[in-house]
């Protein structure tokens, strides 16, 4: 069994590097830097955290909650998912700049919740064909998310109002959350690339099972 099935109560690792995996560990990461910086000993505050330590049985840092678990998540996303230090560096500055104190931690996260939302749903909205690229051919989708969102990031007009609607949004939550293009494309490769890998798991599992 996968460290990937184990964490999230999978039954195979057929599927262990899943979207959900990657956005359950992203959230887990998320929540240790909080911990981290604001000193936060309630670990019912922070459910991703007290999930994953107790399943991976990780042991509390210099007595601070959240260090041992910031570099255990931190680890698994560069080994198994292939993140750069440069998307954990924007995750740390962003969360030291906007959130000085707990009461700041809720309005930071709905932040991030709507940001990362609005962005998943208008690079689906604007790929559409593209998200068929059989996923061999990765750098050719790499280099189309990154257009995407540049060009969410700075094309004045859009076709459809609500596109246009929720590309300001999302040029406001980058704003005022401080996330650069870079950190937006590596995000959004990384999901689509795993969604791609479900479907097709899912595909060949059906397969298997009409035989």
């Amino acid at each position: 069994m996968s460290i990937f099935s184990k964490l999230f109560g999978k039954k195979d690792n057929t599927s262990a590097q899943s979207a959900e995996d990657f956005m359950s560990l992203v959230r887990v990461y998320f929540q240790s830097v909080l911990a981290v910086n604001l000193g936060i000993t309630n670990i019912r505050a922070i459910p991703d955290v007290a999930n994953f330590k107790r399943l991976f049985k990780i042991p509390t840092t210099g007595g601070k909650l959240g260090q041992g678990e910031k570099t255990a998540s931190k680890k698994m996303l560069i080994q198994d998912y292939g993140l750069s230090e440069n998307f954990f560096k924007e995750i740390d500055n962003s969360i030291k700049k906007h959130v000085r104190n707990q009461n700041q931690v809720q309005s930071y996260m709905f932040m991030y919740q709507g940001f990362t939302s609005d962005l998943m749903m208008m690079i689906s909205n604007l790929m559409q064909w593209k998200m068929r690229v059989p996923s061999m051919f990765a750098s050719v989708l790499k280099n189309a998310v990154e257009d995407t969102v540049h060009d969410i990031c700075t094309k004045p007009v859009f076709k459809k109002d609500d596109e246009q609607k929720t590309a300001m949004q999302i040029r406001t939550y980058k704003e005022r959350l401080d996330y650069s293009e870079q950190w937006m494309s590596e995000f959004v490769y990384k999901v689509v690339m795993l969604a791609k890998k479900e479907k097709r798991n899912q595909k060949d599992e059906e397969a298997k099972a009409s035989k």
